[in-house]
């Protein structure tokens, strides 16, 4: 099921919906599936059998330019971004490289993912694991767990307000501190009133796929100073980081700009400096 992707998609009107209303509709339909096979009673006693959440917030706040690298085979704009595609591998890598973080595509239908993917990743590193999906339903945060996750993304503009709330206090009773991405004030204000503290500006707009770098130095003055303020997407240079870096932002989030690399671990090196390498040294000691 992980293999297959779909061809890039260019129609975002295909019977009158856009590629994030298409994505979600998938998903439901795919939670709809699973839940019959794997119960929440049966995720919650899984989740008692492995490893506590490490803190995905603690390394995102250091000094520097702090990067969650991203792990993603294909994506419905491009298509497949990394045909040898093998996620145990390109972690420890990654990790070695000076990642903060790691974000791992979960998403079948439209990103060829697989939550065994991230438990490859979680396995074979030792700082925080983003699930990176299109969460909906209370189960797959209980199933986000369950597979290692120590964070999980949270996308306001499909989400209602108690939906947003009941996920971010869910997550917190896990010990998992939310990711929650918006891409307008509108949806940051949602964000800041649902409680949300770890918060993305995705420069991606998901309803077409177009990126614009000034939605984050849009949003960012608006974030308040007490939650940790990521930009995500379309981040390509070092000076791209350091100018957001200096309108405030703590974290960044890049993900095709290094998959599409033969070797990553040469453009993250690029962006965050040579202190990764020393960085890696003192988690690992």
């Amino acid at each position: 099921m992980g293999e297959a992707v779909h061809p890039p998609l260019m129609d975002n009107n295909s019977h009158g919906k856009n590629i994030l209303d298409r994505i979600v509709e998938a998903r439901r339909e795919s939670i709809a599936r699973r839940k019959r096979v794997l119960p929440d009673v049966a995720l919650k006693i899984a989740t008692r059998k492995i490893d506590p959440p490490l803190d995905f917030a603690a390394p995102l706040s250091r000094e520097g330019l702090n990067v969650i690298a991203e792990l993603k085979k294909a994506s419905p704009s491009r298509g497949v971004i990394r045909a040898d595609y093998a996620p145990a591998t390109l972690a420890p890598a990654l990790e070695s490289a000076g990642a903060a973080a790691l974000s791992v595509l979960t998403e079948e239908d439209f990103f060829s993912g697989s939550l065994a993917d991230l438990k490859a990743v979680r396995a074979a590193t030792h700082i925080p694991v983003l699930r990176k999906d299109f969460i909906v339903d209370p189960w797959q945060v209980w199933e986000a767990r369950a597979a290692g996750a120590d964070s999980f993304l949270l996308i306001v503009a499909i989400l209602t307000d108690a939906d947003l709330r009941e996920f971010l206090n869910l997550g917190r009773s896990l010990k998992m501190e939310a990711l929650v991405e918006v891409h307008s004030r509108e949806e940051l204000d949602r964000a800041i009133a649902a409680g949300a503290r770890i918060i993305g500006a995705n420069n991606r707009d998901l309803r077409n796929f177009e990126v614009r770098l000034e939605t984050s130095l849009d949003l960012v003055d608006a974030i308040p100073e007490n939650c940790i303020a990521v930009s995500e997407s379309g981040l390509r240079t070092r000076e791209d980081l350091l100018r957001l870096r200096n309108a405030g932002f703590d974290a960044f989030l890049i993900g095709e700009h290094l998959m599409k690399e033969a070797d990553p671990c040469l453009p993250l090196r690029d962006l965050i400096g040579f202190v990764g390498a020393d960085r890696m040294h003192h988690v690992r000691a």
